[in-house]
């Protein structure tokens, strides 16, 4: 059983907040973050939320990141955005582009946002579900560090490699997609090897290439990729998106390039914006309005749920109960923070004891 404090959103979201300005992060750039952060822990995506936090800290404490970098946003063609993060994290990138990407997708038809020399550590479907909310639907991928092995090798080469779908829907929350090219995001590994519990086989090779339900020894090797040689050409498909033709690393160069510190690591990203409305002819039947009848089909069959589902049911039990959170990982934040911080953090927990209850899971 792992000893747990249960946090409301508003008090994880103040938490986050303190344990950043205390490594003298902008404000800017902490808003951005803890809105990712609890977002990810609003709707149980556990390997994406708090957990990622003291990442983050280690690496403005490495100085691997500038966290008062400021995104510049250029336009270098009529659909196409540039965003240089500046060494910075790439949530706020997302912030400082998002409004104007959307404006050139409903004026266009189609926008690409490519962004660069950014630090990522979030999940893509909290990048695109703010897009798809308006309206707007999108493609996203992200390379990263070298942690998956080719299909037929043994030898990490891609990164997890994530790919990225949103749908708009009229009146209900938007359809979006996110999953990695690796059999599973590396967050959830290091979650297993936190708590002390085996990975399922073919999620990762040891270092010798074996298969293994050892989570160190996943971390040590490589991971795999789902599907295969499926999987595997997906994750190559990225590389190309994420790093060449936007003009950043590939993940064996991030991995180079990348001091070890366990925080994000450094790429590229490739947003894509489309109005679904500017792809058909006038008096067609409404893109979205159509899809609805593939989803009313799928949702007929007991058991099957459309991608996303599964997070809008945990984001309402969280917004009435709450999070928990690992007193261990809360200990290690604060521990990260400095004593200052650590004091701001306890004060604030006890002046809300409402915000909080103690438990375990």
């Amino acid at each position: 059983m792992t000893e747990t404090i249960r946090l409301s959103l508003e008090a994880l979201r103040e938490v986050v907040l303190i344990s950043l300005r205390s490594k003298a992060v902008s404000e800017a750039h902490a808003s951005a973050i803890a809105d990712q952060i609890v977002a990810a822990e609003r709707d149980g995506s556990e390997s994406h939320g708090f957990f990622r936090l003291p990442g983050y800290l280690k690496s403005v404490i490495s100085g691997k990141v500038d966290p008062q970098s400021v995104p510049e946003v250029r336009e270098i063609a009529p659909s196409v955005l540039r965003v240089d993060l500046n060494n910075g994290f790439a949530p706020l990138g997302h912030v400082a582009v998002r409004e104007r990407a959307i404006a050139i997708a409903k004026r266009q038809g189609i926008a690409a946002v490519a962004f660069v020399n950014s630090f990522h550590f979030s999940a893509l479907w909290a990048e695109l579900e703010p897009i798809a909310e308006q309206g707007i639907g999108g493609f996203a991928f992200r390379a990263g560090v070298s942690r998956v092995a080719p299909e037929g090798g043994v030898l990490p080469v891609f990164g997890t490699n994530p790919i990225g779908f949103a749908w708009p829907r009229h009146g209900r929350p938007p359809l979006v997609i996110d999953l990695a090219t690796s059999a599973i995001a590396r967050g959830e590994i290091q979650l297993r090897q936190r708590t002390g519990q085996e990975i399922p086989p073919g999620w990762a090779i040891d270092v010798d290439g074996n298969s293994t339900t050892d989570p160190a020894r996943g971390l040590a090797g490589a991971q795999l990729t789902f599907g295969g040689y499926k999987g595997s050409a997906l994750a190559l498909m990225v590389e190309l998106l994420a790093g060449p033709l936007i003009g950043d690393m590939l993940s064996f160069e991030a991995l180079r390039a990348d001091n070890g510190d366990g925080g994000p690591p450094r790429g590229g990203e490739l947003l894509i914006l489309f109005d679904p409305s500017r792809f058909v002819s006038e008096g067609s039947k409404d893109p979205t309005e159509h899809a609805e009848r593939l989803f009313e089909l799928l949702t007929q069959q007991p058991g099957v749920r459309l991608p996303s589902d599964r997070r809008y049911r945990a984001r309402q039990h969280s917004k009435m109960n709450g999070v928990n959170v690992s007193r261990t990982l809360l200990q290690d934040v604060v521990s990260l923070s400095g004593e200052m911080a650590a004091g701001q953090i306890s004060a604030f927990l006890g002046a809300n004891e409402s915000n909080h209850i103690t438990g375990e899971s």
